[in-house]
């Protein structure tokens, strides 16, 4: 389905749907699923670039020591936060981002060029700078702790902006304490396997997208997951994670092959 749709090239969908200043909802599905949901699709254009369609993504999160951001979204405050470096693997290009929260559970996304996906180094100012105009409490330790990977393909529709993500693959690292300039080191990983992460994109004020009206006529209703929290829990079991426990214990069923491997598949359960 999605080799059928027409293109668009990054310049038309930073031009016409950036959002930086957005209304997120997400979405786990199995691939039937994702299926059903593309060939019910309004008319869209997707994300080509090059020939490509499905794009690697790298994302390297960084928390405090003991893990203040985290424990900020796991208890639903107002004021949570997220600091990474997102590395878009086919170009190599590399930025800084931080995503914090505004009005109405609205994100706000800002990022600057970056040249290093392992360390803040001198971006550490841009991030201690857009955390202080979020009024986020300040963070003077930031430290690389766990690296999302996955393959994105983008919809560009008349309502949303919509990303298919695939292969997620989640890192928990370790900083190297006796050379700050050496890369983490990888402690566990985890996957969900064939599962697809299906994300809506709308302007902060809109109402639900035309996809989010399908997936909800299909019975699905959005999911709690975050590409850094939930990760963190199926990795660090003993952490506080009841924004997420019903995702990972009802519908992500976990297995543990090997001590450093966690696999997980998903299961729709009823309401």
């Amino acid at each position: 389905m999605i080799d059928t749709l027409a293109p668009v090239t990054l310049d038309e969908l930073n031009d016409t749907a950036a959002l930086q200043t957005r209304r997120d909802r997400k979405y786990v599905l199995t691939p039937d699923e994702l299926d059903d949901l593309l060939a019910a699709l309004p008319p869209a254009r997707v994300l080509e670039i090059d020939g490509s369609r499905s794009f690697a993504y790298d994302s390297t999160y960084f928390d405090t020591p003991d893990l203040h951001a985290y424990r900020l979204s796991a208890t639903r405050r107002r004021r949570r936060f997220k600091v990474r470096t997102r590395t878009y693997v086919d170009s190599g290009s590399c930025f800084v981002e931080v995503k914090t929260r505004a009005g109405r559970g609205t994100t706000v996304k800002e990022r600057q060029p970056h040249d290093d996906a392992d360390h803040l180094g001198v971006s550490r100012t841009f991030v201690s700078a857009r955390l202080a105009d979020a009024g986020a409490p300040p963070v003077p330790v930031l430290t690389p702790t766990l690296r999302s990977r996955y393959h994105r393909t983008t919809l560009l529709l008349d309502d949303a902006r919509v990303t298919l993500d695939t292969g997620l693959v989640w890192d928990l690292l370790t900083p190297d304490g006796a050379d700050p300039e050496a890369g983490p080191t990888v402690r566990r990983s985890a996957t969900i396997g064939d599962r697809v992460v299906v994300e809506t994109k709308t302007a902060a004020g809109s109402g639900p997208s035309s996809v989010d009206r399908l997936l909800w006529r299909a019975g699905h209703r959005p999911d709690r997951i975050s590409k850094y929290a939930t990760g963190l829990a199926v990795l660090l079991p003993g952490l506080p994670d009841a924004p997420w426990r019903r995702l990972v214990r009802r519908r992500l069923a976990m297995s543990l092959p090997n001590p450093t491997t966690t696999d997980l598949t998903s299961e729709r359960t009823p309401s």
